[in-house]
């Protein structure tokens, strides 16, 4: 079986050939107001192709930009809002500059280098204690992550001591503080054997 390359190009194909046809046809109809009639029959059966779409902010006015897409923009009827102008539909979106952010690592990322500074101002206390843990195991996870390799604490003191300008140190307390999350965080996997025999005694 062949597609039918021979038939007209569809502006918006998401609506078959079935409805793209009821706008063509609607083109033909010389009375004005049988031809606003046939439009909004037009519409509500778009609508009622995406039902879930209807509780959609501007629903209803963006099927109304599409009636008016798919007839060329030549239906002559009364829109009950303002559709979308031909020339919009080809006007290109203003390009976004690339972000030229400098960072030191890239395996640990800008956001990495944002937290260590915020760290920096936070006053010494339990607070900073566990954010600096925090942050440390991010950049040991990172740091495996792009070198597939094992990494030990001297390295991560060494990248966080110059992140922060000498200002944060991994000491024994940041150590044992990044122990502990870790172990908090873990979730051992459930035992599939043992919960089956369990489940096979309740049986009996």
């Amino acid at each position: 079986m062949q597609y039918n390359t021979q038939q007209k190009r569809m502006p918006l194909p998401e609506y078959g050939r079935s409805i793209q046809n009821m706008v063509d046809y609607a083109l033909t109809i010389q009375d004005r107001s049988e031809r606003q009639r046939c439009a909004n029959t037009i519409i509500n059966i778009m609508g009622n192709m995406f039902p879930h779409l209807r509780d959609v902010p501007d629903f209803k006015h963006k099927l109304w930009d599409h009636l008016a897409i798919m007839s060329g923009f030549e239906l002559d009827i009364d829109y009950p809002y303002e559709i979308i102008h031909k020339d919009n539909l080809v006007t290109k979106p203003e390009p976004i500059s690339y972000p030229n952010v400098r960072m030191h690592y890239r395996h640990y990322g800008h956001t990495l280098e944002v937290l260590i500074k915020k760290a920096c101002e936070f006053p010494e206390g339990n607070e900073k204690r566990n954010l600096v843990a925090m942050i440390c195991n991010h950049m040991k996870k990172d740091y495996m992550a792009w070198n597939k390799d094992t990494v030990d604490e001297r390295k991560i003191a060494e990248d966080l001591n110059e992140l922060s300008d000498g200002k944060l140190q991994l000491t024994d307390d940041i150590i044992r503080l990044m122990a502990e999350r870790l172990n908090q965080n873990y979730r051992p996997k459930a035992n599939y054997n043992n919960n089956r025999n369990n489940n096979q005694r309740r049986r009996y």
